[in-house]
Order: structure tokens, then sequence, then C-alpha cells
């Protein structure tokens, strides 16, 4: 047997079968009700009978049987002589017992009761059955009719009701198939009925929005990421075009370092695409205790080393702890602090504080500070809002787009709020070790 693969057969052939198997036990159920019942009346209407003629013997003597038509009885003496016989009891086969017994007389069922009269005789008689089974038969016949009719009505009601529920999923089939890499900003029907097929409109609807969105954002970062591996390639070509074509204007030694300048900015760049990358993929691995406050002593070290002339405030750096990746979260705290010296007019201030089962991070500069409207846009991938953030002043546009792929990669967030020095304050909240 070839199983059906269409969902719309599975449920109408599932549906008949539960139908049709109901509808048969059901049938010999009532047909055994129906025939107990039948049997039941018979016996009481057959006893009936045969008290009333044993009534009229008594009072009119043992004619009363031999004129009886259409009705096989007798009268029967103490010791089983018959006495009087209806003429559709010659020739038949009567039993004398205490209970109903069935027989058959004239080739048509009977119910045979008997009756005692006072003087020790006993009338017999067969009630025919003849009715009760025109009844059965009747009733099983229309049975026999009714229920593949029944059958079929609910086959053929399962079929279009289960199609016209299923519309909607061969529409939304139909478009989905129709939907490429280059179509992801169309999106699949829901009919408004806010059914379960609505809710899977809606799903896929949203998955669709997620694979545009992550197909447009990944457009932007390639667009990107060429973009800025553009300019020191040209920068190199350019050089090594004015060596070749001019050697008189150049040195060797302006030549190697314009190459290793531009060749440093490019590895800056890639490295951190791929650590981008690897942090879209998954979580880091490590998992060993950090301290953060060590860190952060070490970069206030760094930067007071590289930049004399700025202030470096480390007064609210206290002990704070972590579960995570050692060299991930030292990369998140330098980051933050080169942008901070990137943009301080002359003060840095850094903090590392535990409130409440959180390590707080805070890395304060008194610059120009970054507008309200544009404090997410700063964490999107090669941002710059103003000529402060231009390439030559540093930085590739990835470093904060780092430090939020690393807070959220340990289960915290970096947010940025107005410094109390007057420029922009980042605040990182990452989980504290127990």
């Amino acid at each position: 047997m070839v199983r059906p693969r269409s969902l719309r057969a599975r449920v109408t052939l599932g549906a008949v079968v539960v139908v049709a198997v109901a509808l048969a036990l059901g049938a010999l159920a009532f047909r055994a009700a129906l025939a107990h019942s039948l049997r039941a009346d018979a016996e009481r209407s057959a006893e009936m009978r045969v008290e009333a003629l044993a009534a009229e013997v008594e009072r009119q003597g043992p004619d009363v049987i031999t004129r009886l038509d259409d009705e096989a009885a007798r009268l029967v003496d103490r010791d089983g002589s018959v006495l009087a016989a209806s003429e559709d009891a010659e020739g038949e086969s009567l039993p004398l017992r205490e209970d109903p017994s069935e027989v058959v007389v004239d080739d048509e069922p009977a119910l045979v009761v008997s009756e005692d009269l006072d003087d020790g005789r006993e009338v017999v008689l067969a009630y025919s059955l003849e009715v009760d089974e025109q009844v059965g038969g009747t009733v099983g016949r229309l049975l026999l009719v009714a229920i593949p009719v029944l059958v079929a009505l609910v086959g053929l009601t399962v079929w279009l009701v289960v199609g016209r529920a299923l519309a909607p999923v061969a529409r939304i089939r139909k478009e989905v198939d129709a939907i490429g890499a280059d179509r992801l900003d169309r999106r699949v029907p829901d009919g408004g009925a806010g059914d379960e097929i609505a809710l899977l409109a809606g799903t896929m609807n949203r998955m669709l929005t997620r694979l545009d969105d992550s197909q447009q954002a990944q457009r932007r970062f390639v667009s990107d990421a060429s973009h800025e591996l553009r300019s020191p390639l040209a920068t190199l070509r350019q050089h090594a075009e004015l060596a070749r074509s001019h050697p008189e204007v150049t040195s060797a030694d302006e030549l190697s370092g314009v190459v290793l300048g531009e060749g440093q900015r490019m590895q800056a760049i890639v490295e951190a695409m791929l650590l981008l990358a690897r942090l879209d993929e998954s979580a880091p691995h490590g998992s060993t205790p950090v301290d953060l406050d060590d860190l952060v002593i070490g970069e206030l070290s760094r930067l007071r080393a590289t930049s004399p002339g700025l202030s470096v405030d480390g007064s609210a750096t206290g002990a704070a702890r972590v579960l995570g990746d050692v060299r991930l979260l030292g990369q998140l705290v330098r980051n933050l602090v080169d942008n901070a010296a990137r943009h301080a007019e002359g003060r840095v201030a850094l903090g590392v504080a535990e409130v409440g089962g959180v390590a707080v991070l805070t890395v304060d500069d008194d610059g120009a500070g970054i507008p309200e409207a544009e404090r997410e846009r700063v964490f999107e991938r090669f941002v710059r809002l103003d000529e402060a953030r231009a390439r030559e002043a540093g930085g590739s546009g990835l470093g904060l787009a780092i430090v939020r792929a690393i807070a959220r990669a340990h289960g915290g967030e970096v947010c940025i709020e107005t410094s109390p020095a007057g420029g922009a304050r980042f605040v990182v909240t990452i989980p504290a070790a127990a």
C-alpha cells in the first residue's frame, strides 16, 4: 500500500478511517441493542397472547384452538398427547419448555411459549417473529447504505475543509520559492485570520526580515571594508609607482616607512574584521576569572607612558572580577582607552566597581562628546561621526563595534552617557564572577 504523501490526503484518510470504524462499531452495537429489544418485546407479546388464548380455552373449550387462523397452537394433555391443534400447527414440532424457545414454523422463525390451565392441560403457542426479522433486516440494509454514504460525506467534507485551511500554506510556499537572495525584501501573505497559519507566516516574515537585515549589514560591511582597504592599497601603489618612475624623488627608507605604516594599518583592519567574525559566530571559549581592575591599571600605565600630555585619572578603580577571555577583555579595555585618548582634550578617567553582582567599567574623556541621537550609531562597523574620527586621527571605525561584540559575548552590554568632564562616558556592564 502506497502511503499518501499529501498532508491533505493523510488527514482525510485518517478522518475517513476513524469515522468508518466508529460508525461500524456503532452500527453493530445498535443492531445488537435493537435485536435484544425486539426479542424482549416479542417474548412479552407472546406471553400475553398465550395467556389470553389459555383464558379463552378455559371459557369456550378446545375448539378455540382449532379455529385459529395464521397461528400455530396446540392444547396438550398432562401426558403430552395433543388434544387440539390449529391448522398451522399440524406437522410442526412445538417443544414443551418452561422458557421461550425459538423454532421454525412454516419456514418462518417463531417463539414457542406455553401456559398451564387449571386442570393440568397446557396451551402451546408458536408466536411468529416474522415482523421482528423484517424490522432487523430493514435496519441492517439501511445501515449498509447509510454508513458508506456518511463516510463518503465526511471524507469529502474533510478534504474540502483541509484544502481550504491549507490554501494559505500553498500560497506561502509559492511565495517563499520565489524569494531569492536578491528578493529578501518580499514577504509572505498572512491572511489576517490570526490562526496558526497566520502565526507561521508572521514567523517566516520575521525570519526574512532578519535575513534581509543580515544581508544588508553584510553588504555594507563588505563595502566599507573594501573602502577601508582601498585607501592603504592606493597609498602603497602611489609610492611604489613614484619610486619606480622617479627614484631620485624618494628614498628606500621613505618607501619602506610608507609600506610598513600602511601594512600595519591593513593588518589592524583585517585582524579587527576577523575578530568580529569570530565573535559573531560564537561566544568566547575562555571562562577563567579575570580581574578587570588589573586590566585597567595596566592600561593606565600604558596611557601615561604614551600620552604624557594627558591627565590620566584612575582613582575610581576598585576590585571587580568577571569570567571570560582575558585577551578579549583586554582588547575591550584598550579600545575604550584609545578611543577616549583620541577624543580627549586633556583628561581621561577610568573607573571599575562591582555593584549588585555586576562589574561596571567606566571610561570618561573631556572631549566634544557624542550627541544622544548618535550614541547607537558609533557602535556600528566603520562608522565615524566627524572629523575627530577621521582616519588620520587613528582608528579603523571598528574599535567600538569590537567593544560591544566582546561585551555581549560575555553576557554584558555597553552604552554611552554624558561624562561629568563634559565629554563622553562609556559604561560597560558584565556579570561579576561568583
